[in-house]
């Protein structure tokens, strides 16, 4: 490998980081440098937030420890085979670079990542040390995530929630056999246990009871993240997998990330990404099903996918237009929640203000952000919709047709 200078390097596996999706901050226990000599905060307070160039805001110094790696993963631009650039930093460079960026208020934590060099041991070794380095001899007590490698040891991935604040293990793809196609040096198996392992630690740490307080692990949990469309998975198949992975493993979430072609890519992968829309959507659903009370099974068919042109909340409302309108002054929380237009925010605060007085439809309006997506789904003191919700062009109505866009 190249002798690179550590802007090289940081552009590099920069880079490379961009395509894992699930590197959020939230969740995690509070922890400030007040009272001690350390530096840090999980607060996020006067944190300058970057925007990459599709739009997305990164906190975080998300990197890969390398790009080289021993696998060959047909999915992955970093795979052995694959003709791009190597980089690697040391542990040292790694801590060094956090903490400059996090005094430079650029950052308010670390994602790590990292392709397999040697064999998985070696590498979950170094990072747990980046982990630990920060930690113990910095007293860094800023956000730290690491990015779990499978086929390590279970005492590895023991010290790595030590000092992490989240941890995830990639399933990589929603299907078991696609996964040995296209990724042939990884077991479903192993990447299973792993993600078990790591949820015993999770609630050892929690259990209550204990004369001795249990060490602290993983504080913010453990996520995943699902490549889709680089097989042909449905959207019911994803959402299944990803129910499934909710009930085993108690995962703060699930991330889905496009699946995006890349150089010298097998002819076994798609020639074109899946639409973005249908990532959002993916998200949109995962969203009812973790805080709306949506079964998936009502949301999608296993054999299904979701509709692009129209969110699966509403989709879902037209399909079972017998249930609304509902009554804003009287319907149960549960009920609000699936009526399209409402989130969790408004229907609480709608919750307690109809104790003070008649919710009217002005008054949902103040609490919802377009009252014309909920006016046919609801009765309010001073508005009932009359045939409005049994109309035959309300799809159409609550789902204009898309605009070209002005270039100038």
């Amino acid at each position: 490998m190249p002798v690179l200078d550590l802007k090289r390097k940081l552009s590099i596996l920069a880079d490379a980081a961009k395509y894992d999706a699930s590197c959020a901050s939230s969740g995690t226990s509070k922890r400030d440098s007040r009272g001690g000599t350390g530096v840090g905060s999980t607060e996020g307070m006067g944190i300058c937030h970057a925007y990459a160039p599709d739009g997305r805001c990164i906190s975080l110094l998300k990197i890969l420890l390398t790009n080289y790696c021993i696998y060959d993963c047909a999915y992955c631009v970093n795979r052995v085979s694959s003709n791009v650039t190597r980089a690697r930093f040391s542990v040292d460079e790694v801590v060094n670079l956090t903490l400059d960026f996090y005094k430079r208020n650029y950052i308010e934590g670390l994602f790590l990542s990292s392709g397999i060099i040697r064999d998985a041991d070696y590498t979950m070794e170094a990072m747990v040390r980046v982990a630990r380095d920060l930690r113990q001899v910095h007293d860094f007590r800023g956000y730290i995530h690491l990015k779990l490698i499978p086929e390590a040891s279970q005492d590895l991935a023991d010290e790595a929630g030590r000092w992490a604040d989240r941890l995830s293990i990639n399933v990589e793809l929603p299907r078991d056999e696609s996964l040995k196609a296209l990724a042939p040096e990884k077991d479903a198996g192993v990447i299973n246990r792993a993600m078990g392992g790591v949820r015993l630690g999770i609630d050892a740490a929690g259990e209550k009871g204990r004369r001795a307080k249990p060490a602290a692990f993983a504080p913010a949990g453990q996520s995943t993240q699902m490549i889709v469309g680089a097989d042909a998975a449905s959207d019911g198949e994803i959402l299944a997998r990803s129910e499934s992975l909710y009930g085993a493993y108690r995962l703060r979430r699930v991330y889905y990330s496009a699946f995006s072609p890349i150089p010298d890519a097998p002819g076994r992968l798609p020639p074109m990404r899946p639409p973005l829309m249908r990532e959002h959507r993916l998200y949109q659903a995962d969203w009812l099903m973790r805080f709306y009370g949506f079964a998936r099974e009502e949301i999608i068919g296993p054999a299904e996918n979701l509709e692009l042109g129209m969110d699966p909340k509403l989709a879902w409302a037209l399909k079972h237009r017998g249930d609304f309108p509902v009554d804003v002054n009287v319907a149960e929380r549960e009920t609000l929640l699936r009526t399209p237009g409402l989130g969790v925010k408004s229907v609480d605060k709608m919750i307690a203000l109809r104790r003070l007085k008649r919710l009217a439809l002005h008054d949902v309006g103040k609490l919802c952000r377009r009252i014309e997506s909920v006016r046919p789904f609801i009765v309010a003191s001073d508005w009932s919709p009359g045939g409005l919700t049994d109309s035959a062009g309300l799809a159409r109505s609550l789902t204009p047709a898309p605009q070209q866009l002005e270039l100038f």
